[in-house]
């Protein structure tokens, strides 16, 4: 099996860069060990206007069986027979995605010491696999590849050639062609998507194949509109590990929109309302608000849901009335910059005595979240799919039941007063919705009507008289009137 990867070049971006990026001088054709053969890489061509390097796969048929442990065995004949005599010498597998892996990874990551401006240049590329299992078909070659910015060619290949009337086989021939794509993530593409369409993996699948493919798809697979199928055929159709890797895409994405790229966006909304003085970032007059209707509630015990990278948590640390604080993320990376921003390793043990961090997902109830003062949702219900809300509204308002809520989430209306903002678009291409107050308002009066909760509306950020604040934010406040049970809840 084999693939082809060549790029175009000018005088002064010549095609051989791509010889600096592999990490292959063109020159040499080299040959690296695998655990199920030898892979070889070679340069048809090589020339300052067009170069093209050739990754050929020599599949051991024996090497693979051995390291299958006895898979097929015991069963027809021919299942082990097919053991030897199949497709993987010749087809894209998973196994040229570990070649791919294995012989290119610095390129993979994008490093590149003798060119380091060239790794993140995008490049024009032509990428070209002769034989590629499609089970789904050339339709489903094209949902997969062009999401991602390629120009899909993806030819079938016949049964027989002799005998057009039996049809095309599964495999087709694949052309990928792009001009927008660094080489980092082209062959990040492949790496994932070659045994995605094939639908097997060629080795043992554990645990870790959730981190391989999340570093892999860090930047694209969160947002593709083909991600569940990605996930479950990449991890072999195991449950465990789909559900793991689906739960962590699915609220990765509130790591990637980050307080840091939520508070640039703030800083050019409070950009647009023109002043004389430097305005106060949005993100600030955010949280000033929050820890004021938090003071305001008298709590002490207070909940970062969906923490981020722990600014709210550090400023809830410089007031002493806040004596137990707690963080939580779906997402370990973001805990992990916030226990960094924190120090909590270096944190003096009365102070470290007052705050916690830990991995908790929205989604479902935590007994761990029961018996605080107060709750904050802090720009996170728009993150989330509206399917997803009610099991929010439930774990929060229904099973943790704190006296206190705080939600804030942008207000659609105002952002005709940022410019730059095209018509039409969210603050952020993370968010799943941006509300009216009217539609805010709703959805907060029948959560505190269903759960036994008083609400207000506090405006955060300027509040123009015309479209209203940037930020709106909603204080619950648990009352004596009756809720409705906790079926009742789960079914609403």
């Amino acid at each position: 099996m084999f693939l082809t990867i060549s790029t175009t070049g000018t005088p002064e971006r010549p095609a051989t860069d791509l010889g600096f990026l592999l990490h292959k001088h063109p020159d040499k054709a080299q040959a690296f060990s695998t655990s199920y053969g030898k892979a070889h890489v070679l340069y048809p061509e090589a020339d300052a206007e067009r170069c093209t390097a050739a990754l050929l796969l020599e599949v051991d048929a024996v090497a693979l069986v051995r390291r299958g442990k006895g898979k097929g065995r015991g069963g027809a004949p021919d299942a082990a027979l097919a053991q030897y005599v199949n497709d993987r010498p010749y087809a894209a597998s998973s196994l040229l995605a570990v070649a791919l892996s294995g012989v290119f990874s610095s390129a993979m990551r994008g490093v590149c010491t003798a060119r380091p401006e060239a790794a993140v240049q995008t490049r024009p590329l032509r990428i070209e696999v002769p034989a590629l299992p499609a089970r789904g078909g050339a339709e489903l070659v094209r949902k997969l590849f062009e999401p991602l910015g390629w120009a899909v060619g993806a030819e079938p290949v016949a049964l027989d050639a002799e005998f057009p009337e039996w049809g095309d086989s599964r495999y087709v021939r694949l052309v990928l062609e792009s001009t927008g794509l660094t080489l980092a993530e082209a062959l990040r593409h492949l790496y994932v998507l070659l045994p995605v369409l094939d639908d097997a993996k060629h080795y043992w699948v554990s645990s870790d194949e959730v981190d391989k493919l999340l570093r892999a798809g860090e930047g694209w697979l969160s947002e593709h509109p083909e991600q569940k199928l990605i996930t479950s055929r990449y991890l072999s159709r195991r449950w465990s590990l789909t559900r793991q890797a689906m739960e962590r895409l699915e609220l990765v994405r509130l790591a990637e929109a980050d307080d840091s790229e939520v508070e640039e966006i703030d800083n050019a909304v409070a950009a647009e309302a023109e002043t004389e003085e430097k305005p106060t970032p949005l993100a600030v007059q955010r949280r000033d608000a929050i820890i004021t209707a938090l003071q305001a509630s008298g709590a002490t015990r207070v909940l970062d849901l969906g923490c981020g990278q722990g600014q709210l948590v550090q400023a809830l640390l410089k007031d002493a009335r806040f004596t137990e604080i707690v963080g939580t993320d779906v997402s370990m990376r973001a805990l992990t910059i916030a226990s960094r921003r924190l120090k909590l390793d270096r944190m003096g043990e009365r102070l470290a005595s007052r705050v916690r961090l830990f991995q908790s997902s929205l989604a479902y109830t935590d007994n761990r979240l029961k018996g605080y003062d107060a709750a904050v949702l802090s720009e996170v219900i728009e993150h989330l799919d509206l399917p997803r809300l009610p099991a929010l509204e439930y774990a929060v308002f229904g099973s943790a039941r704190p006296r206190t809520v705080l939600v804030t989430t942008p207000n659609v209306e105002y952002n005709v007063r940022w410019e730059s903002l095209p018509a039409g678009h969210v603050r952020h291409s993370d968010h799943r919705f941006e509300w009216t107050r009217a539609q805010f308002g709703a959805w907060a009066a029948a959560v505190a009507e269903r759960h036994g909760y008083d609400v207000e509306f506090v405006p955060v950020g300027p509040d123009d008289p015309e479209v209203g604040p940037p930020t709106q934010m909603a204080v619950f406040s648990l009352s004596a009137a009756p809720h409705t049970t906790e079926k009742e809840a789960k079914a609403a």
